[in-house]
């Protein structure tokens, strides 16, 4: 940090460039989530409906194209990025972002903003590089060349669409060329705003005529048909239809997950990862409120939004428990008719929804990953009746947390691939789709579903076992 700028992100900002600057800083190197973060700052700074739009545009939208902002940085920068302070190199990804980015906003002032904020968060100095870079940058930035697909493959898509290019490696030997570039291409896009709608109070229909003379459009989904797409700027929080309970902000994918668990009235059901709730409260709608849904998690205040969740939602089936769940199943072996296992995962499903994670992920750490989900998968078995289902799914495309888990659930757990077209066949899917759901399985990718990168998979404890 600059001489003189200790403590001046606690400052509550002038403007949506400098909220946006404080959030960037907090995300790089204090380690914030952006999301949450953003959040506080919306609810917490005096900025008007314009300026908010603009905040959550410009954090997003700098931390997807981190990796080509840098890129192109690097080019016009005389000094290397990384021996800037992060509030400058911020304030030139901040502009860059800008200048290549946003057509709308004047290049005299992207620059202008950008050297106010230098003289704030740092000196005459930095003020005077980021005036160069910046204007040297709205000639001639988006002329600069990218790496050449030709020659590196991994290099291009990584620069070119902005991933790590570890995680573009994995993913071009595993899909190709042109699958791994619309993947890319499609995280790098704002996730659509799907909600479920909460049916133990009212329908689809009967929301989205709701929203209309709020200016909030809703489109029915192809996969879910409690799911409904908003289109429309919606603070949640303040927005009366959420705080009663009429629905719940969740992805097609996530959906998916309680249509595969498929669970009937009266029944048992374990959530062996419940928090925050949102498939816990599924899969209590499902069940219309009836029978005994027990929810596990290691966290006190996940398990506090679960309840508040289903307080909120009008769910009295679920109870909440405080448990590393790979101590199951304890008092309660053989209880259970479905047991569900959305298991801690690296999420590299979801970067469009949370475009900050891609930079955290470390491949080396998330080796570690499977041999938590075997352990999760292996003691929430013991929950089942003989006959009963578990069912297991990520936020993530990785075979190592996904297929390779469930193949070693087969080997080891006494479990069995059950179908899953009968429990998600309602919706619109590929002949492919389908023959995968027959094996027990399905991926969801972003670039083909328009979903989030989800994988659920559904087995089974043979009768008798």
């Amino acid at each position: 940090m600059a001489k003189g700028n200790r403590g001046v992100a606690n400052r509550g900002p002038h403007s949506a460039r400098e909220g946006a600057l404080q959030i960037l800083y907090a995300v790089e190197v204090e380690g914030a989530y952006a999301n949450l973060v953003l959040d506080r700052v919306l609810r917490e700074a005096p900025i008007n409906r314009l300026d908010r739009s603009l905040l959550t545009e410009l954090v997003y939208g700098t931390l997807r194209w981190r990796n080509r902002l840098d890129w192109v940085l690097g080019r016009v920068v005389r000094t290397r990025l990384e021996d800037l302070t992060p509030w400058i190199r911020n304030i030139l990804r901040l502009g860059a972002y800008q200048l290549l980015f946003l057509d709308r906003i004047p290049a005299s002032a992207v620059c202008d903003e950008g050297v106010k904020l230098a003289y704030r968060y740092g000196h005459r100095g930095v003020a005077g590089l980021v005036n160069g870079v910046l204007r040297n940058l709205a000639r001639q930035g988006r002329e600069i060349e990218l790496p050449d697909p030709g020659d590196d493959p991994a290099k291009h898509l990584a620069v070119a669409y902005s991933h790590p290019e570890w995680m573009v490696d994995r993913w071009l030997r595993r899909y190709g060329f042109e699958e791994t570039r619309r993947l890319c291409e499609a995280d790098n896009r704002p996730a659509p705003q799907w909600v479920r709608v909460n049916t133990l109070k009212l329908s689809p229909l009967e929301l989205a005529e709701k929203l209309k003379p709020m200016g909030i459009e809703a489109y029915p989904g192809r996969l879910v048909e409690e799911s409904l797409c908003l289109v429309g700027e919606i603070n949640y929080t303040e927005l009366e239809l959420h705080q009663a309970g009429y629905f719940y902000v969740q992805d097609q994918s996530s959906m998916l997950v309680a249509h595969t668990v498929d669970p009937s009235e009266g029944q048992r059901v374990v959530d062996a990862c419940a928090g925050p709730g949102g498939k816990t409260s599924h899969i209590a709608q499902l069940m219309k409120n009836t029978g005994e849904i027990l929810a596990f998690d290691i966290h006190q205040h996940k398990l506090g939004l679960v309840e508040a969740n289903c307080r909120r939602m009008g769910v009295s089936s679920v109870s909440t428990r405080v448990m590393d769940a790979r101590q199951l199943p304890g008092e309660l072996a053989g209880w259970a008719d479905h047991v569900l296992v959305d298991a801690p995962c690296s999420g590299l499903g979801v970067l469009a929804r949370r475009p900050d994670l891609r930079w955290r992920r470390d491949p080396e750490a998330m080796k570690q990953l499977p041999a938590l989900q075997k352990e999760l998968v292996r003691a929430a078995s013991g929950c089942l009746k003989p006959g009963g289902t578990l069912v297991y799914s990520t936020c993530t495309l990785e075979p190592e947390e996904n297929e390779e888990v469930v193949e070693w659930a087969v080997e080891n757990c006494g479990l069995l691939l059950d179908d899953l077209e009968p429990h998600l066949g309602k919706g619109e899917w590929s002949e492919e789709d389908r023959r995968k759901m027959r094996g027990g399985f399905i991926y969801l990718f972003p670039h083909i579903h328009g979903t989030d990168g989800f994988f659920i998979s559904r087995l089974r404890r043979p009768d008798g076992m």
